[in-house]
């Protein structure tokens, strides 16, 4: 074999100048090349500093950034910087320690240095918006130690995948019973923090209904008849309709009803229900399905919060109002690649294994579902650099041939 090095500068020179040009992915592709080029030349000793070292201090340097506001006053103080002495004021912090953690900040590339004065990067800026705060707050104090337990809970169990919602990585982590919604509405500042994170998660990723990722105006528009049902879209659990809403906007001139479905409470907390572009209704989507023959069902990263069996009967409640060769099921869920997995990918199924006893899965284990809940995948939509892709299935024909 040759050097593994020059092929990945090859291809970080190509997908250099596709970003240059601005195409689609190319970003998340030279940051994975990025991660290749390390791997390809870091040795051991340098991945152990990086990775047990310099990476945890990095996390812990973010949680002290957020407690001192480091990176709003960073921001605050733009291209014009701040010294040592001033940011130590600003912050409470120690100037010595304050200046030893901006060295391992900059380091890092997190912000930088220039003429005795520290700078924010646009990294560190972005980081300064309320739910990136909050956001590390949940990351540090709630899914870190759930991760950090991960050998000695492993250990304890012999080895075995969790099964339980009341007994995993994150109830030994922080000393509870309580499956981790529920502990994190018994401890509200976390259930705050964690929705400010679900609010970062996808922050600058496409939608699935934005052009060049799953076609609407081809798939659920066009053939759409509203003799069947006058409804085209029913996002089926989707909170108080951020996606619906988007939709609605992304796709004004869109025919058909659009309906939102929701658990009671959920539902009842929308405000000014009649201002809003779509009709909203209580539903457990354990429960058959109400509207029948809509043109689509959408189910935003609601399989991967259970098991296969749960899944199974969530689908079997659809199944009933879908109308054949007509009506879709849209799963909008990550696609583990067993070949090429991503990081975004993995670290969710990490989130999964650490805090509910369920898994992300692979292109396999969605058409294995499927096939057990009498429907089949048609196809799947992906787009560069977002974790989840549209699953789209529908009514197998076995499920219908009389």
């Amino acid at each position: 074999m040759g050097n593994p090095v020059f092929p990945i500068l090859e291809r970080i020179a190509a997908a250099g100048r596709a970003f240059e040009g601005d195409e689609i992915g190319s970003r998340e592709s030279l940051i994975e090349l990025g991660r290749d080029l390390i791997a390809a030349l870091e040795i051991p000793s340098e991945f152990l500093q990086r990775s047990f070292w310099a990476e945890p201090a990095l996390s812990a340097h973010c949680k002290f950034a957020v407690e001192v506001k480091l990176f709003q006053h960073l921001k605050n103080a733009s291209d014009a910087g701040i010294s040592s002495d001033d940011l130590a004021q600003k912050t409470g912090v120690d100037v010595v320690l304050l200046q030893r953690i901006m060295r391992h900040l900059i380091a890092m590339k997190i912000v930088s240095f220039f003429n005795g004065k520290f700078f924010g990067t646009a990294l560190s800026d972005g980081l300064a918006a309320d739910n990136y705060q909050k956001s590390i707050d949940f990351c540090y104090d709630v899914a870190r130690p759930s991760f950090n337990g991960f050998p000695e809970f492993f250990k304890k169990t012999d080895y075995k995948l969790p099964t339980s919602l009341t007994d995993g990585p994150f109830q030994a982590a922080h000393g509870t019973q309580l499956p981790f919604f529920p502990w994190l509405v018994a401890t509200p500042p976390h259930l705050d923090e964690f929705d400010a994170f679900m609010s970062a998660y996808r922050a600058g990723k496409a939608n699935w209904y934005d052009p060049g990722f799953y076609p609407v105006a081809g798939r659920l528009i066009k053939g759409f008849d509203p003799s069947n049902n006058d409804v085209l879209l029913v996002d089926v659990g989707g909170g108080r309709g951020h996606d619906v809403q988007l939709f609605a906007t992304q796709h004004a001139s869109h025919p058909g009803k659009l309906v939102l479905q929701d658990r009671e409470p959920v539902i009842a907390s929308i405000q000014d229900k009649k201002k809003l572009p779509f009709e909203s209704q209580a539903h457990d989507f354990f429960t058959p399905q109400p509207i029948k023959a809509a043109r689509a069902y959408a189910l935003h990263s609601i399989l991967h919060d259970w098991g296969d069996e749960e899944g199974i009967k969530i689908l079997e409640s659809l199944k009933p109002a879908l109308k054949p060769g007509y009506s879709r099921i849209l799963l909008n869920e990550i696609v583990l690649s067993e070949e090429h997995p991503t990081i975004a990918a993995t670290s969710m199924d990490m989130m999964m294994l650490a805090h509910f006893a369920v898994r992300e899965r692979t292109e396999a284990d969605w058409k294995a579902i499927l096939t057990k809940a009498g429907l089949k995948l048609v196809k799947i939509y992906s787009y560069p650099g977002v974790a989840e892709s549209v699953i789209e299935a529908e009514l197998a024909v076995a499920a219908y041939v009389k």
